[in-house]
């Protein structure tokens, strides 16, 4: 999350750097220009990794703003090129105006920063995308923040059972806090993963989310979905292979598959209300956080998620 800074001129600050992809990040003194029209300059204080931010690390592309095509960003009179369009692996930051949104100062923002990726977009995807009915029955494919915030919702909208499927033993018992009744390690099984669900379900599951960005797992999400009505959303990035396959089959037996994008939510509108259930207690966030660490210390937040050894790592940067 960041806070707004004065736009009057260009200002120095310290970034993390990706000089190439997949390499490790440098920490740099770059020049921020002003924001242009329609932009805001922010000062950020705190930022969270997520899965697909090493995705995109490990094939770092020229990110540039949509107005001019040029960066914000520069180093001894050269291009800096921008990242995700938010860019807040850097002290100072400037984003579209339509990529900021205005929170009160009383809440928690090392923690209100997992709301600007993950635990909206699990949220959204059971509660807008999905619109999980009461009673109903729910897989999910990959419990890391996003996959454990589908459960949450799933869980907060009354589902009768909830399954989760990971190959990390350890995410059984953090998949029961977040709602998860059933759990499945497919590396464990004999059997297809599908098959078990349909037998945990009693012919298939109402609804299934793919969370894990891999999209030879949507086929298995589709197969493991009711004849008739089964609901597929699909919310991992991919790391390979963007194509989806599956059998025209799946199809034609009446299963919908779904896209979803941050859970459908318009931020500007819907974020605010989310920040307002994380302050009345209503939706946890807290326990997604497995490690605080400082600015200088990314690359080790990168290298926790690449081994799998944490859910949402927040960045501090210096005060």
């Amino acid at each position: 999350m960041a806070a707004a800074s004065s736009p009057a001129a260009a200002i120095t600050c310290r970034a993390a750097v990706a000089w190439a992809p997949g390499q490790v990040l440098v920490m740099e003194e770059v020049e921020v220009a002003p924001p242009e029209a329609m932009e805001i300059r922010v000062k950020v204080v705190s930022t969270s990794i997520c899965r697909s931010d090493v995705t995109q690390w490990q094939s770092t592309r020229r990110g540039v703003m949509h107005s001019d095509q040029k960066t914000r960003f520069s180093l001894r009179g050269k291009p800096v090129y921008h990242y995700c369009a938010v860019s807040s692996f850097s002290e100072y930051t400037v984003v579209h105006s339509g990529c900021a949104v205005k929170v009160g100062p009383t809440v928690p923002m090392d923690r209100i920063c997992l709301l600007s990726c993950g635990v909206s977009a699990g949220l959204g995807a059971a509660w807008k995308v999905a619109d999980i009915s009461k009673g109903s029955s729910v897989v999910i494919f990959g419990l890391g923040t996003v996959g454990l915030s589908v459960a949450q919702g799933a869980k907060l909208r009354g589902a009768s059972i909830i399954i989760g499927v990971d190959t990390n033993p350890e995410k059984q018992e953090k998949g029961k806090a977040f709602g998860v009744t059933d759990f499945i390690n497919p590396e464990e099984l004999n059997e297809p993963v599908q098959q078990v669900v349909k037998r945990l379900t009693n012919g298939g599951a109402d609804y299934s989310f793919e969370c894990v960005g891999d999209t030879g797992v949507v086929s298995t999400a589709l197969q493991s979905c009711s004849d008739g009505w089964g609901l597929t959303v699909t919310l991992g990035v991919p790391k390979a292979k963007p194509e989806v396959s599956a059998h025209y089959a799946l199809l034609l037996s009446g299963r919908t598959l779904k896209g979803s994008l941050f859970g459908g939510w318009r931020p500007k509108s819907d974020l605010p209300l989310l920040v307002d259930k994380y302050a009345n207690k209503e939706i946890q966030v807290d326990d997604l956080v497995t490690h605080d660490l400082s600015f200088d210390d990314i690359n080790k937040a990168l290298e926790l998620m690449l081994e799998n050894k944490c859910l949402r790592c927040v960045i501090h940067m210096p005060q």
